[in-house]
């Protein structure tokens, strides 16, 4: 998208917007530089003082246009500086398109005779993705196999799952089910009605309550079929269950939790949020990660560790807004912390390390 120059009134400025002139006083001096994206403390200063309208700057320049910006300084900073990412889930499109392919059928075929075997090779294909990769953390702009979401959701979630419970120490037998349980986790979703499951309004009390039985639906699948272990089983009924009691469909406390569930419910939760549905727009993934180590009420906490230390927000070699507002490229992710990598401003050459740097404590990724 191109970067476009636009007149606005100083009573429509709104904070976050990215200013595109100087602001100087009496003297000469720069109140606001160009390029600082206004708070509520710039706008207010710009209305006292009484100035009409201000430049402003609307969307952001191509990541190729950013390229060929930078300076050959920059570019030995960067190349100095930069540390591959950890090994990550490549799903090829061959893989993407099975995989897509063997969850629509699960969820649309959950009486056929062949539909455990059909549950074990689509895990079996991400097994292998995993091992051929020696994968240890997930990109998570990178997952989409399905636009239509419950397909896209139920691998999502598995594909995370299995990677969080690589980190979390499982066995293969135990990550091999632990990503069937995440694919079958909202399987009872096929026995909810069309026109509940997606209504783009709000949820009567009755439906929001059939919705909440999709948990037992799933289970009583799994359970006829005599072929789940235990475990399948219990990350697929309680995977909506929370630490402190307050879940459903058992409300269940956590020593009653099984291991499989509170990792699948940790990334069921952040998929949830990053997906745009009928009734609701999808949240900025950063946001998302932000209200997950915020529910540590809710979530079991090593689970919510272990995601949070493989997932990888912003890939080496990404191009990323500061809030300062400079653009950069991502140098090196911390696994202990995938909101604040490191990064060097196109223009200036500058590395800010902004999980460890002190003097970068108010920088933000936008």
């Amino acid at each position: 998208m191109a970067v476009k120059r636009k007149f606005i009134s100083t009573r429509l400025l709104k904070e976050g917007m990215k200013i595109d002139q100087s602001i100087l006083d009496s003297t000469g001096r720069s109140l606001i530089e160009k390029g600082a994206y206004l708070d509520d403390f710039h706008i207010s200063y710009l209305q006292e003082k009484g100035v009409g309208g201000v430049y402003i700057q609307e969307g952001i320049p191509d990541a190729d246009e950013l390229e060929q910006q930078i300076p050959q300084y920059t570019k030995e900073v960067i190349a100095k500086n930069r540390v591959e990412d950890r090994a990550k889930v490549n799903l090829t499109e061959s893989v993407r398109r099975q995989v897509g392919e063997g969850i629509q059928f699960l969820y649309s075929h959950t009486d056929d005779e062949g539909f455990s075997e059909a549950t074990n090779n689509v895990a079996n294909e991400l097994m292998k993705t995993i091992t051929d990769n020696d994968a240890v953390a997930v990109d998570i702009n990178m997952l989409k196999v399905s636009d239509e979401y419950t397909f896209k959701h139920s691998v999502d979630v598995a594909t995370m799952s299995m990677i969080v419970g690589k980190k979390h120490g499982l066995s293969d037998r135990e990550i091999h089910e632990l990503g069937i349980a995440g694919l079958l986790h909202d399987v009872g979703k096929s026995k909810i009605p069309n026109e509940v499951l997606n209504k783009a309004s709000k949820l009567t009390e009755e439906e929001f309550a059939l919705m909440k039985q999709h948990t037992l639906f799933g289970f009583e699948i799994l359970k006829k079929r005599n072929e789940f272990s235990d475990g399948i089983m219990r990350g697929v009924l309680q995977h909506h269950e929370k630490i402190n009691g307050k879940g459903y469909p058992l409300g269940s406390s956590a020593e009653k939790i099984h291991p499989y569930a509170k990792i699948i419910s940790v990334a069921d939760i952040y998929d949830a949020l990053v997906t745009e549905r009928p009734y609701k727009e999808a949240i900025p993934k950063g946001v998302a990660i932000e209200m997950i180590m915020s529910m540590t009420g809710e979530l079991d906490f090593e689970s919510m560790k272990s995601f949070l230390s493989s997932v990888i927000l912003y890939s080496v070699d990404s191009i990323v807004q500061l809030s300062n507002g400079e653009a950069a490229k991502v140098v090196a992710n911390n696994p202990e912390n995938c909101l604040r990598p490191r990064v060097v401003g196109l223009k200036s050459g500058k590395v800010y390390d902004l999980a460890n740097d002190i003097s970068c404590a108010s920088i933000i990724i936008l």
